[in-house]
């Protein structure tokens, strides 16, 4: 190969390498929440960029650890919650059928880290 060849090879992988650097460093700060809910009423909700254990009720206790959050502890005779799987930003769920607790797991870039969300919207 010839120097100029070399050259725009390894400036192509600069460059490369670069794009990726700052694709990993925004997608690092976007941390989504969760939101707890009882009996289907709002309980909270909660970042996931801050590590936190969540007392749900007297009946439940919620972790958030590395931007995961799963249940560990609960007063119900299963225990069926504990035993799934942990939640991130990408969604997913976790149930506790006999204290009527949801914990759901959701994508946001404008959460604060504050107990609401305000939406805005035209009525």
């Amino acid at each position: 190969m010839k120097k100029k060849e070399l050259i725009f090879i390894g400036g192509i992988l600069v460059l490369a390498l670069a794009m990726w650097a700052g694709i990993s460093f925004v997608n690092k700060g976007s941390h989504g929440f969760i939101r707890i809910t009882v009996d289907g009423e709002e309980y909270g909700t909660y970042s996931l960029a801050k590590n936190q254990t969540i007392k749900i009720n007297n009946t439940n206790v919620c972790e958030i650890k590395d931007g995961q959050a799963r249940m560990i502890s609960a007063e119900c005779p299963d225990h069926l919650c504990m035993k799934q799987k942990a939640i991130d930003e990408k969604g997913g769920t976790i149930v506790c059928l006999p204290n009527k607790v949801v914990i759901e797991g959701e994508k946001s870039t404008e959460f604060d880290g504050t107990d609401e969300i305000s939406i805005d919207a035209v009525t």
